[in-house]
């Protein structure tokens, strides 16, 4: 039984869209489907990574630094969330 099974992705395209992906397959040396493949990969990472990444301008950055170097003082409500959280690991730590 080999390591990686291969899947199958079925879609339905326009004439139109058909040639013009054969035509760009072709100038690349690759077979249709190995040129939407890595077409949907390339697509698919740039995604990912588009929205796993917060780009920050340069005052936000030295606002982010200043805010984990000096926090803020703690106000009632974060000492009370505080206080609840610990109580709640507290107790799951005392049932498992």
């Amino acid at each position: 039984m080999p390591a990686h099974s291969a899947k199958r992705l079925t879609t339905r395209i326009t004439d139109h869209v058909q040639e013009k992906l054969q035509v760009a397959a072709g100038l690349v040396g690759v077979t249709l489907n190995q040129f939407v493949v890595q077409a949907a990969l390339e697509k698919a990472e740039k995604v990912i990574e588009r929205n796993s990444t917060i780009v920050l301008t340069r005052r936000e950055s030295l606002r982010l630094l200043e805010l984990i170097e000096n926090p803020p003082p703690r106000n009632e409500e974060f000492l009370l969330a505080q206080t609840r959280h610990r109580k709640l690991k507290n107790d799951a730590g005392s049932t498992a």
